[in-house]
């Protein structure tokens, strides 16, 4: 019987918060699976280390997603140096918690920048490419798309408009043959996800869900299975594969956790005020890092 040719062999994959976790993961696996990949991120040595570990062929970019100018130039570049691409996968983000009355504005809107307008930005940039090669769009979200939480505002009104985003735009680009899929994403094991134990507000946030719900899942495993999505330009891909299920239950979900915020919250606080946390992980770091260079420039 003859061997069926991978649909990604030989194409051109741009993967955005790729320098480190689930990002660095997903460019290993589409270049494992024989994809030109180019790693987009704010860590441009980190960047470069993810690429020398790839099996193919790849480059990197130092750019910020909300950055539409900066964007369109490495979108330029990268067609000349890899060919136009097939796949983008929206994955760049951040997170923060804490009390929203208490939150750093400036920490917030950063948040919603990165996570929600950069994707619409690279979307954008490489619309055209997706539409002329017929390819696949992937919006990383999460299962905070589906169930807000407390002491997360940010990151759960974010998540809730990729999907919304990715929505409309599968609708708008479905008789232009392009695929426009949403990751739907727990606990994965990332640097973001290791730091949520130094924060009482995380900590106690996931320690208030049920079992299954607090499990960490490996990063190599998460990515294998959405690029699996990506391969049969699936609408939808959830990891674990149980989140599917809060798809039925979601209109319930906010008076649930609502009711266990009023009872549990006044307890929790009471024991270790709730702090801000800032930008979560590695990535939220070199954020930090440039938004300080840029004021003092």
């Amino acid at each position: 019987m003859p061997r069926t040719r991978n649909p990604l062999d030989g194409r051109t994959a741009v993967v955005t918060g790729a320098a480190r976790g689930l990002g660095a993961a997903l460019a290993r696996e589409l270049s494992a699976r024989g994809m030109k990949v180019a790693l987009l991120g704010r860590e441009e040595r980190t960047l470069r280390q993810v690429r020398d570990e790839l099996p193919g062929e790849g480059g990197c970019w130092e750019v910020d997603v909300t950055d539409d100018e900066g964007l369109a130039e490495t979108g330029t570049d990268i067609r000349a140096r890899l060919g136009p691409p097939s796949v983008v996968v929206a994955n760049a983000g951040v997170a923060e918690g804490g009390p929203f009355a208490e939150s750093d504005p400036a920490v917030w809107r950063r948040v919603i920048e990165v996570n929600l307008i950069g994707s619409a930005a690279t979307a954008r940039t490489f619309i055209g490419d997706l539409t002329a090669t017929g390819g696949c769009f992937l919006q990383v979200a999460s299962l905070a798309s589906i169930g807000a939480a407390p002491m997360m505002s940010a990151y759960c009104a974010s998540k809730a408009g990729v999907e919304s985003f990715a929505h409309s735009l599968r609708a708008e680009m479905a008789h232009r043959q392009v695929a426009v899929s949403v990751a739907y994403i727990n606990w994965t094991d990332t640097d973001m996800i290791r730091g949520v134990d130094e924060h009482a507000v995380l900590r106690e946030l996931r320690g208030h869900m049920p079992p299954p719900a607090r499990k960490v899942y490996p990063v190599e495993h998460v990515a294998g299975r959405l690029v699996d999505a990506v391969e049969r330009r699936r609408p939808s891909v959830y990891v674990p594969g149980w989140l599917r299920a809060t798809q039925l239950v979601r209109w319930a979900m906010p008076p649930v956790v609502t009711a266990l915020s009023r009872r549990e919250l006044p307890r929790l606080a009471a024991a270790e005020p709730f702090e801000a946390t800032g930008l979560l992980g590695a990535g939220g770091l070199a954020d930090q890092a440039a938004a300080r260079n840029r004021r003092t420039s």
